[in-house]
């Protein structure tokens, strides 16, 4: 089978130059797309298992049933369309930093993109997440019920230096401010579980667990893995739990 690419966009970024290509997979006999960041791969919908696991943990660890969304980091859209699949999410906010990447679902290039823009719950804001969550709540927003991130790499490879400050315990503290109590703050992850950062996270959240996410891998042949995070906002008043949860799948 030949190996066929299209760029369906390219625009130069405070990042670098971002690449939005579409081309025929021959392990799968199917198309694909994948985003570039320069020479760096970021997503393929290739693989979506794992971000869309991103929204199905996070949103299964949530209480009620008027559950506001906020997930930092649009790219495919697919950790945002499982979101909205839960009946229970009434708003789902959406930041992304790169107005090129809500552009692509604006004009319906990616698979989910019409599911995702044509849900009235839906907001795509143009917005630096991590500067979002390291300010205060501003009065009337925040009180989200779960907060889903899957931007960076992991909590130590970040797609930007600017971003580590989120990872430590007043980065989390700060970002915990914009929680409702006993809301959801679920994190994405290319590395295994890193046992430092669960212990940065119990230090901030409740609840605290890695689930080691599994799928299969048709170009290698065999299985890949990601991470997702989970914890739950603290009660009020309450402390921390004096057994801290382990990772485990």
């Amino acid at each position: 089978m030949i190996t066929r690419f299209e760029e369906l966009d390219w625009q130069d970024t405070p990042i670098g130059e971002l690449t939005l290509r579409r081309r025929t997979e021959p392990a799968v006999g199917q198309e694909i797309y994948e985003v570039r960041l320069g020479d760096e791969y970021l997503m393929s919908s290739l693989f979506t298992v794992a971000e869309e696991e991103l929204s199905t943990l996070g949103l299964a660890a949530a209480t009620g049933d008027d559950l506001s969304v906020l997930v930092g980091g649009l790219g495919l859209g697919y950790t945002a369309v499982t979101a909205l699949h839960d009946d229970r999410v009434t708003s789902l906010t959406v930041v992304d930093r790169l107005g090129a990447v809500i552009g692509w679902h604006q004009r319906l290039l990616l698979p989910v993109s019409a599911e995702l823009v044509e849900d009235p719950r839906t907001s795509l804001v143009e917005d630096d997440f991590f500067a979002l969550v390291r300010a205060a709540p501003a009065e009337g927003e925040g009180d989200y019920s779960a907060i889903l991130l899957d931007v960076d790499h992991s909590p130590r490879h970040q797609l930007d230096p600017t971003h580590a400050d989120l990872y430590t315990v007043d980065g989390l503290r700060s970002l915990d401010r914009h929680l409702a109590t006993g809301g959801v703050f679920a994190l994405w992850s290319d590395d295994p579980p890193d046992e430092d950062f669960l212990e940065t996270m119990r230090a901030v959240f409740d609840g605290v667990v890695a689930h080691v996410i599994d799928f299969a891998n048709a170009v290698t042949g065999g299985t890949s893995s990601n991470t997702v995070y989970v914890a739950r906002s603290r009660t009020a008043g309450e402390p921390a739990s004096d057994r801290p949860s382990k990772a485990g799948s």
